[in-house]
C-alpha cells in the first residue's frame, strides 16, 4: 500500500519488442503525457543479447530509473490470439497459440482479461525482457500490446452496427481487426514485406468477412501517413481507407497526429 505522502502520481509505460521500445511518463492526476521517448535497436548486430541493448537504453535515459507508482511493460510481437470465456482454461495456454504461431514445450504463456468484453488475449511474453525488468523494477505489471488496440477500438465502436476494418501496421507485421458495435468479428495477424502483401492479406480478409471494397470502412494506425505507398496501394483498390482519427487521444498530450498514429497503443496505455 503506497503512503499517500510518497505518492508520486507518475506511471510508466514502456513497450518492448526485438527491434526497440518506446516509452512515456503518465502524469496520473491529470491523465496527460509528460514525455516520451523511443529507441531503435541496430538490427546488424544480431549476436548481441536483448537484455544488452535494454541495458544500454536504460543507461541512456535516465527517466527510465525515477520513482514510480506504476509501471506497465507492453509485450509488442505477433504471437497473441483472443479466446472467447466461455471456451477459455487457463491451462492450455498452449493449445489456443497453435493455430496461428509455432509453438514449442519451453514456451512460457501468459493471458490477459479483457474486462467488459467476455474474452482473453493469449500470449507469449518476452521472458528474457521481464526478467530483466524484475532486477530494474522489482514489480511491474505488463500485457500484451493487442489488449490495449482491441479493448480501445471496441470501445470506439460503440453503437456502430456498421463493420469496420482497422489495420495495425508495425515492422515486419501487420494486424487486423474488424469490429461491430463492441463485437471483435476478427482478429488476424500477417507477416509482409512488400505494399502488395499488405494489400493482399486486407482483400483476402474482406473477402472472407464478404466486405465489399466499395463500402466497407479501412482504418490504417500506426507509423503511415497518406503519402506511404501502403497507404496509396490500399487507397487504389479500397473505396473507403483513412488514417485513425487520434484528435481525442491528443487531449491527453502535446504530441503530433503521427506521432499519436504511431503511438497509438502507448499513448493509450
Amino acid at each position: 500500500m503506497i503512503n499517500i505522502a510518497e505518492k508520486k502520481y507518475k506511471k510508466l509505460s514502456i513497450q518492448v519488442s526485438l527491434t526497440g521500445l518506446s516509452f512515456c511518463c503518465f502524469d496520473t492526476l491529470n491523465n496527460t503525457v509528460t514525455s516520451f521517448n523511443e529507441v531503435h535497436f541496430d538490427t546488424f548486430h544480431k549476436a548481441t543479447k536483448i537484455e544488452d541493448l535494454f541495458a544500454d537504453a536504460f543507461r541512456d535515459h535516465p527517466e527510465l530509473k525515477d520513482s514510480y507508482d506504476e509501471i506497465l511493460v507492453i509485450h509488442n510481437n505477433n504471437l497473441s490470439t483472443f479466446v472467447p470465456e466461455p471456451l477459455f482454461d487457463e491451462n492450455f495456454l498452449g493449445s489456443y497459440l497453435q493455430y496461428n504461431t509455432k509453438v514449442f514445450e519451453t514456451d512460457f504463456f501468459a493471458f490477459d482479461e479483457i474486462p467488459n468484453y467476455q474474452m482473453n488475449t493469449v500470449y507469449i511474453p518476452y521472458v528474457n525482457i521481464n526478467n530483466f525488468f524484475i532486477d530494474q523494477f522489482g514489480a511491474f505489471d505488463y500485457k500484451h500490446a493487442n489488449s490495449i488496440l482491441v479493448s480501445k477500438l471496441l470501445v470506439a465502436s460503440k453503437n456502430n452496427d456498421d463493420k469496420k476494418m482497422f489495420v495495425h501496421i508495425n515492422t515486419g507485421h501487420f494486424e487486423v481487426i474488424v469490429v461491430q458495435n463492441q463485437n471483435l468479428l476478427l482478429f488476424n495477424s500477417f507477416d509482409y514485406n512488400t505494399p502488395e502483401d499488405f494489400l493482399y492479406y486486407i482483400l483476402f480478409t474482406a473477402e472472407q468477412l464478404n466486405l465489399n471494397p466499395e463500402n466497407f470502412a479501412l482504418e490504417l494506425i500506426g507509423n503511415i501517413n497518406t503519402e506511404s505507398d501502403y497507404f496509396k496501394i490500399a487507397y487504389k483498390y479500397i473505396r473507403n481507407v483513412s488514417l485513425i482519427d487520434v484528435e481525442d487521444l491528443r487531449w491527453n498530450n502535446y504530441f503530433s497526429k503521427a506521432e499519436n498514429r504511431n503511438h497509438f497503443i502507448l499513448f493509450n496505455s
